[in-house]
């Protein structure tokens, strides 16, 4: 019979140089079935004297920098951090973190008893004991305050949850992985703004032209903007948000497909009947139909 699994002591691998903390505790027994659960992960906010330092730790962890500065040193090979930086580690790395005084870091963090995570990693692209910065990074913010709350909730189902949520994470890395900018943070933040002004104009905006004149960037960087970061043309991504608010719409069974049309921005009810089916594969009304059966 094979001994029983002995447990982590978070204290023994939490740093104590933080405030403002935020943690989870899962598979502390590394006894799992529910695929890559984390034994503990969270989100730190850095003191100024924030270091550490460990020898060939005993689980695998991913870490993503939010904010601040500082510098890791992964087996010799020293890195600067700050918002978008993501690194990962495991039994087989040399660590050194440290936060720049005058700019602490804030950063997030999942530890794993098993090591599949590092082969998972490498599959996506990203090599052990390498930082780099990760393009559009709140995206994967988001996924990681969103397995935080679960972590929480210590549920029966919430090591499953936070195992989907891994999965749904390691994806995103993956998806970003191949948006890296050599150009720095300029391109993307320009970037994040047109399509923040795209998302919340959508209903007012119709051609090009438009979203060139609502964003103020000429319409040909803007395109090589939405082609490196998003893989759609400007025009192509607003009608996708079209298209998903109008099938929003929709939902209401007692909606005309021309009051939708009207409301997502198209005064030609034939029209949008087309744009709909090109981006759905399904007319409005036969969508609308359909939602009768569900």
């Amino acid at each position: 019979m094979p001994p029983p699994p002995t447990a982590v002591h978070p204290e023994a691998v939490l740093s104590t140089q933080v405030t403002g903390s935020r943690y989870f505790f899962l598979g502390l027994t590394g006894r799992s079935g529910a695929g890559m659960v984390p034994a503990y992960g969270g989100f730190e906010q850095c003191n100024p004297d924030y270091l550490v330092q460990r020898e060939h730790p005993d689980f695998a962890a991913i870490e993503l920098v939010v904010g601040g500065r500082g510098s890791v040193r992964l087996n010799g090979a020293a890195t600067s951090l700050g918002a978008g930086v993501f690194f990962h580690y495991d039994h087989r790395t040399r660590l050194e973190i440290r936060t720049d005084p005058a700019q602490p870091m804030a950063k997030y963090f999942l530890c794993f008893r098993s090591a599949r995570i590092s082969a998972r990693l490498r599959s996506a692209g990203f090599p052990p004991a390498k930082a780099r910065r990760l393009a559009m990074f709140p995206e994967v913010q988001h996924v990681w305050e969103e397995l935080i709350r679960e972590g929480q909730h210590h549920r029966a189902t919430t090591g499953r949850i936070c195992a989907a949520l891994v999965d749904v994470l390691l994806l995103k890395l993956e998806e970003l992985e191949g948006f890296a900018s050599p150009q720095g943070t300029v391109a993307e933040e320009s970037f994040l703004r047109s399509k923040s002004i795209i998302e919340t104009q959508v209903a007012q905006l119709a051609t090009l032209s438009d979203i060139t004149r609502a964003v103020g960037v000429e319409s040909s960087h803007l395109c090589r903007l939405f082609r490196r970061y998003q893989g759609l043309s400007p025009y192509q991504y607003l009608l996708h948000r079209k298209m998903a608010l109008a099938a929003e719409l929709l939902m209401n069974p007692a909606t005309l497909v021309k009051e939708v049309a009207g409301r997502v921005g198209f005064s030609d009810p034939f029209h949008f009947s087309r744009c709909f089916k090109k981006v759905h594969r399904v007319a409005p009304k036969e969508f609308q139909r359909s939602l009768k059966h569900l």
